[in-house]
């Protein structure tokens, strides 16, 4: 039984705020998947992306785990403070947490699973930063909006299957836990959420020799989403020379980036890399 969210705000003479994003977990049905996702337990370190009013961050304390909170707004730290006085397995970390150091959890070569509640606003950036400890951490089991699960669970060829899904496939198996509908929330959004997970691969789906070139391809082709790549490809290259990355990947230079895969755009970068005489 979890201590409804109203009741700590009322305890403790606060509100959420709005311009934060700040929406507490009341579902104790979506708190149980969440914790079981995590695996949770004694000798594992979990970070907590804002761990609010506390209601996750207890639920994964009562697992006999290590809990590592990060919070940025200082009147929830306080009420985290006050909640867990005597909780020693708990240490809060008054920061951003999308320029956190995840890589400072990682102890002895063992990863920390990471969880959260991540704010609307400021998904990508927090998921993107992630993706910079990807060999430190082990899985995230994130909660999202219901329309950024989707995309991100997308397979190649669904109108919704974008960059962000081929970029943070590259790295992560990304599957769906559970839906979290509006009503599981205090106060609800206006819209449903659901919770992912970001397993770590042990090798990237593809080879490349330049992650951050691999990205702008990527990125630079699903600007352009319904035009085929010598067209979508144009900023970075003359169409005769996609044509010729196409024909050493092995790709149709008339498909459409969406239908191509994790694999097929991690060939068309070695590729690219290969006909600038790179590494």
């Amino acid at each position: 039984m979890i201590e409804r969210p109203e009741v700590v705000l009322r305890r403790h003479g606060i509100r959420a705020r709005h311009s934060w994003g700040q929406n507490f977990l009341r579902s104790p049905e979506v708190l149980r998947e969440i914790v079981e996702a995590s695996a949770a337990r004694p000798g594992i370190r979990v970070v907590e992306i804002g761990a609010g009013l506390g209601t996750l961050t207890g639920a994964l304390l009562a697992t006999g785990a290590e809990v590592w909170a990060v919070e940025r707004d200082r009147d929830l730290c306080q009420v985290l403070r006050q909640e867990f006085v005597d909780q020693t397995r708990l240490q809060l970390f008054e920061a951003d947490a999308v320029r956190f150091d995840y890589g400072t959890a990682a102890e002895g070569g063992a990863r920390p699973v990471i969880v959260g509640n991540l704010p609307y606003q400021i998904t990508g950036p927090l998921l993107f930063g992630l993706l910079a400890f990807h060999t430190q951490t082990g899985p995230w089991i994130v909660m999202v909006q219901k329309e950024v699960a989707d995309r991100l669970c997308a397979e190649p060829g669904s109108r919704r299957y974008g960059g962000a899904t081929v970029l943070l496939s590259h790295q992560r198996v990304i599957s769906r836990v559970c839906e979290a509908p509006r009503q599981c929330f205090l106060p609800p959004p206006k819209v449903d959420s659901a919770v992912i997970r970001f397993d770590p691969l042990p090798q990237p789906r593809g080879e490349v020799g330049d992650v951050e070139a691999f990205r702008v391809l990527v990125r630079t082709a699903f600007q352009r989403r319904r035009k085929v790549l010598t067209n979508c490809l144009g900023a970075l290259a003359s169409a005769d020379e996609v044509r010729h990355w196409c024909a050493l990947a092995g790709i149709d230079p008339k498909v459409r980036p969406e239908r191509l895969s994790c694999e097929q755009f991690a060939a068309l970068q070695r590729a690219r890399e290969s006909s600038a005489g790179t590494t």
